[in-house]
């Protein structure tokens, strides 16, 4: 799925918002340890910003900025034909930030997305907060008879499915776990934490343990 199609299947910055917070904070229960984390949310990125992350373990990775002036994402294939490290130097796919809104353009060259100056993306798009729609750059189409593997798409996979059923999907395959359905339609709903909700999903873990990620992720505190 090219990333015109995935984007068109988004919802509003907000449901991004919440989809985002809620796989954190699955994530912050199943995996105390935050190394070993796939979902993270940052509700005190910056004094205006929040930010949501994945990263795989094997170097690919995607953020989205959650800003006054509205959403910026950008994704990373390390083995995607888009990769800006296919050149030497390393330089962005032609035409990935064309267009992005002057009010988000310092996030295309901010330094924990960049290497050596060197924004690491091979997906980018955006949706300022006026916007009835996310966008994306006129991206260069790829050589003939060089493909892509849809990594605009399996990126984003969990958070563009948007159900439940996606997470306990890849929670049960990531964590090698058994992962309650309920209590992950709880977290979902961003319906404050219950220690029956924590243990049906951890039950190592006490509701008290997860004080910091709860201020971290701007989840709502235990009832």
């Amino acid at each position: 799925m090219p990333a015109p199609d995935l984007i068109a299947q988004l919802p509003e910055i907000s449901l991004v918002r919440d989809r985002s917070r809620a796989m954190a904070m699955l994530d912050a229960i199943l995996s105390p340890g935050w190394e070993s984390r796939h979902f993270s949310f940052d509700a005190r990125w910056s004094p205006t910003e929040e930010m949501a992350s994945m990263r795989d373990g094997c170097g690919n990775e995607y953020s989205i900025v959650f800003s006054p002036a509205g959403a910026y994402a950008r994704g990373f294939d390390h083995e995607s034909p888009m990769t800006p490290y296919r050149v030497t130097p390393p330089a962005p796919w032609p035409g990935l930030f064309d267009g992005v809104p002057e009010a988000l353009r310092p996030h295309v060259t901010e330094p924990a997305f960049s290497d050596h100056g060197t924004p690491r993306a091979t997906v980018c798009f955006w949706r300022e907060q006026a916007d009835s729609a996310w966008r994306t750059g006129a991206v260069e189409p790829l050589p003939e008879g060089v493909e892509d593997d849809g990594s605009a798409e399996w990126l984003f996979d969990v958070l563009l499915d948007g159900r439940p059923e996606a997470y306990q999907r890849f929670a049960e395959e990531y964590y090698e776990v058994a992962v309650d359905l309920a209590a992950v339609r709880h977290v979902y709903a961003l319906r404050p934490l219950t220690q029956r909700v924590v243990s049906l999903l951890n039950p190592e873990l006490d509701v008290s343990d997860l004080a910091e990620d709860l201020a971290e992720i701007g989840y709502p505190a235990q009832e």
